[in-house]
């Protein structure tokens, strides 16, 4: 599951670069945010995005890439992943998560929410919550000194200890850098002290996905949209997080991932501590 192959590190330049990347995801993902609501459709919701990414003078990562069609990812209840935006339109009590990528000067930010549209059932409520911690459960445990699988067995040991969610294995976070996806793969689940060591200039992407019942997927014909076999909802949230000399630098969090991390007790690393 570890294949230990070649980290691409990264200088602090190209660290910085990610850093504007990331935060072009980030309030970019936040306006989308802003937007959801009853009544909108995932095209609107793609226009936005579009229209913010190339506003800040990036371009969306997603666009093209693999002959995807769309500039961001519009995944609705039951659909996990890579859900292609068009005329659906938001309905109250959905799940609605999106996923956004752009790139400045060739280097990639990578980013997903969960987002409720108006008012949802308290069980939905609480899957994307839980996805949402576990997340942050991982980005906490990229820590020097640490192996990459101490960011899977965070993930999912958060998971597990709030009840009987799936955790979709088909589907990874991955490093990133001058390409989307670079190695390694990062898994949501598996057992600490495993795979390559966490070195300062390491970048990844956290992104956990979990259901309310089975993990198994399909792919629909379109074959982009990812959806549970099962039919259950599904919460799909994701950080692009870097390794400094002092901690991890969450990229794509508009703080850093300063608040979250002080909630956790986590030492957060920045632009003057990358080595």
């Amino acid at each position: 599951m570890f294949q230990d192959r070649k980290l691409h590190l990264k200088k602090p330049a190209e660290i910085a670069l990610m850093r504007e990347a990331g935060l072009v995801v980030g309030r970019t993902l936040e306006a989308l945010r802003a937007a959801v609501a009853p009544g909108v459709t995932t095209a609107d919701l793609d226009a936005l995005a579009e229209e913010r990414i190339r506003a800040s003078g990036a371009v969306p990562s997603f666009k093209g890439y693999l002959g995807y069609p769309a500039s961001i990812c519009t995944s609705v209840n039951d659909e996990v992943v890579h859900g292609i935006p068009g005329g659906r339109t938001l309905r109250e009590g959905d799940l609605i998560s999106i996923d956004c990528g752009a790139i400045v000067e060739g280097w990639h930010g990578d980013a997903a929410i969960t987002v409720h549209v108006g008012e949802v059932d308290p069980v939905l409520a609480e899957l994307a919550r839980v996805c949402e911690e576990a997340m942050w459960r991982g980005l906490a445990a990229v820590r020097l000194g640490g192996r990459l699988s101490d960011v899977s067995a965070a993930v999912e040991s958060y998971v597990r200890s709030q009840g009987d969610y799936g955790i979709v294995e088909d589907y990874v976070g991955h490093g990133i850098g001058t390409e989307m996806h670079q190695p390694p793969n990062v898994p949501n689940l598996g057992k600490p002290g495993k795979g390559p060591k966490l070195q300062p200039g390491l970048a990844i992407a956290v992104e956990p996905m979990i259901t309310l019942g089975s993990q198994q997927t399909d792919v629909l014909d379109d074959e982009w949209t990812v959806v549970t076999r099962d039919g259950g909802a599904s919460a799909h949230v994701e950080h692009t997080v870097a390794l400094t000399a002092n901690g991890p630098w969450v990229l794509t969090a508009l703080d850093g991932g300063a608040a979250k991390f002080a909630e956790l007790g986590v030492a957060m690393g920045g632009p003057a501590t990358v080595s």
